[in-house]
């Protein structure tokens, strides 16, 4: 039998003793409405599921699944989610996999203690992007290729400084610990930004308060914000592919 991971958490005694064993965690269903357990590895735990390759498969249906249990754990303490689809297929490469990456467990989980996640989104129309249509580059070689794709690189050039000034003005206006961003054009003919911030949670209610003061200083952009989640975006790589 495999084992589904959903995340890492500090592992917790158990009425008093610190088990070796996995255990069941009441009134939580996992992926195909599974049994959660928590996996004992030292001084950690490992979330997970008993999981038959052979009769269960994964698609996108369960991915809310999978952030629910994530989302259950966070609120109790901290958590290094793993990637949806994490699949462990022994006990050997469950525990293999914790000592393997134990330093990097033990910096990330004491970094994001007491940590949390906000999102920040922004649609910028096209009414501040006006100078910014995407450029369609013939299939065609010549001068007029060259030109077009100079004239491509260009905009884009000139978006990413508009999507960088933006993010500069947001990051001042919330003041996080910590940031990820990503931008990207839509069908709506305007430019995403979608950006992570890692703040404490204990100001949660602060930065949440500031999201009118910053929506009336962006008027060029609808803006949302969403949170607090687990820290997905500010875990290392190499935590991402454990398995």
């Amino acid at each position: 039998m495999s084992w589904y991971a959903y995340c890492l958490t500090e592992h917790r005694n158990l009425n008093g003793t610190r088990t070796r064993r996995p255990f069941v965690m009441s009134g939580i269903q996992g992926v195909h409405n599974a049994v959660v357990m928590s996996y004992p590895c030292g001084e950690f735990a490992v979330i997970v599921s008993e999981f038959d390759r052979a009769k269960t498969t994964l698609d996108e249906n369960h991915v809310l699944e999978h952030a629910k249990v994530v989302s259950v754990f966070f609120r109790q303490g901290t958590v290094l989610p793993f990637r949806f689809g994490t699949i462990f297929d022994t006990d050997d490469c469950l525990r293999q996999a914790v000592r393997q990456n134990r330093r990097a467990f033990c910096e990330s989980v004491a970094r994001l203690k007491g940590k949390a996640e906000m999102h920040v989104k922004l649609l910028v129309r096209d009414g501040a992007l006006k100078q910014l249509q995407d450029v369609i580059v013939p299939q065609t070689v010549g001068g007029e290729y060259l030109s077009k794709l100079r004239e491509k690189a260009m905009a884009d050039r000139e978006r990413q400084t508009k999507a960088r000034a933006i993010s500069v003005q947001v990051h001042r206006l919330f003041n996080p610990l910590e940031e990820e961003i990503s931008c990207k054009r839509v069908d709506t003919d305007g430019m995403m930004i979608d950006i992570a911030h890692l703040i404490d949670s204990k100001s949660i209610e602060k930065y949440q308060n500031r999201y009118a003061s910053a929506a009336k200083q962006l008027k060029d952009c609808e803006m949302s914000v969403s949170g607090p989640w687990p820290p997905y975006h500010f875990l290392p790589g190499k935590l991402r592919t454990v398995a």
